[in-house]
């Protein structure tokens, strides 16, 4: 049956075509077990290899459903697939999607919510104690001659440090939990965590205060809608000084051009970055080049197993809206039929 409130010329166009179901850009991701899953749910499926709207528009425009991974979606593609019911990312993150245009529409936009939890809170980690002991940096030194006594660098003992996380999801609670053991004492802020839900090992501190007593701070926000900084200048200037950064998030949390200053300045010892504002960061990137910053491709999420899930869990969110009329994972509602 289908939904009263939806648009007759759209209605209709869904009637009409069959259903078309589109992997833009899975790069690394393995669709193979999410295309036969559609296939079986009665879908023609393409894999397209592309974020570009023109040949996404070109190779797809009638698709019934769209499968990204970074493809931004925003109102003059939804407007250019007049049948599209429904978008599903491979990924936690929707930053790439205009919401409200979706919404206005009547499109489901759908996300993947733990698929690599425990990769990502582990990356985390690595970073954050690659930092602490010094690893990356010291493997340079001794590739570049030094040895011994000659490293530079200031070792700490983690026990003796804290660990402030900002956001207390899923993957910044499990992060918490890992560090608690190894780390001295584990700080965290998230506004949105009610007071009974709050972890007990996990001391609750306003943003400014966990910056001021937090001797390593690892970001676990999406985007803000605003695309604003959460660490600028200004809050870095609160840290200890000879603090560390991870950064597995999303790179807009951070303010590049601060963080630089800081490392720099020495306020900021190291920084670990799966994340930057701009991605691939160009080859002559400061933060590229930086003798501060240890720095992974945005892989955080990736193993074996994460790039089956991803994709397969994506697709389930369309078979289950092909099959039902909502599909699981729902960020936003779209039509119901």
């Amino acid at each position: 049956m289908v939904n009263s409130d939806a648009p007759l010329d759209t209605v209709t166009a869904r009637q009409s075509h069959p259903r078309l179901a589109v992997f833009t850009d899975p790069e690394e991701l393995d669709v193979s077990e999410g295309r036969e899953l559609l296939e079986r749910s009665g879908f023609e499926v393409r894999v397209l290899g592309t974020r570009d709207h023109s040949e996404i528009i070109a190779s797809a425009s009638s698709a019934t459903a769209m499968v990204i991974g970074y493809t931004r979606v925003d109102e003059d593609l939804i407007a250019a697939m007049g049948n599209l019911a429904i978008v599903s990312t491979m990924s936690v993150g929707v930053d790439t999607i205009d919401i409200e245009a979706a919404v206005r529409r009547g499109v489901w936009i759908t996300n993947v919510p733990d698929a690599a939890s425990e990769e990502v809170s582990v990356h985390a980690l690595s970073l954050a104690l690659s930092l602490v002991r010094g690893v990356g940096f010291l493997d340079r030194h001794v590739r570049s001659g030094g040895w011994a006594t000659d490293a530079a660098e200031s070792l700490t003992r983690p026990s003796q440090l804290s660990f402030g996380v900002i956001g207390l999801g899923r993957i910044g609670r499990r992060v918490a939990s890992l560090a608690a053991p190894i780390f001295g004492r584990v700080l965290g802020h998230d506004p949105f965590v009610a007071d009974d839900a709050w972890p007990t090992a996990v001391g609750r501190l306003s943003l400014d205060s966990l910056l001021r007593q937090s001797d390593v701070v690892s970001l676990h926000l999406p985007a803000l809608a605003n695309g604003e900084a959460v660490l600028d200048g200004e809050r870095l200037a609160l840290l200890p000084r000879g603090a560390f950064i991870v950064n597995v998030s999303r790179g807009s949390l951070l303010d590049e051009h601060a963080l630089i200053e800081a490392l720099d300045a020495g306020q900021v010892r190291g920084a670990g970055l799966d994340v930057c504002a701009t991605e691939p960061p160009a080859l002559d990137d400061p933060l590229r080049r930086h003798p501060r910053v240890l720095m992974t491709p945005h892989l955080a999420y990736l193993s074996e197993q994460s790039a089956r899930s991803y994709a397969l869990r994506a697709a389930e969110n369309v078979a289950q809206w092909a099959r039902c009329g909502r599909p699981h994972d729902i960020v936003s509602k779209g039509h119901e039929t």
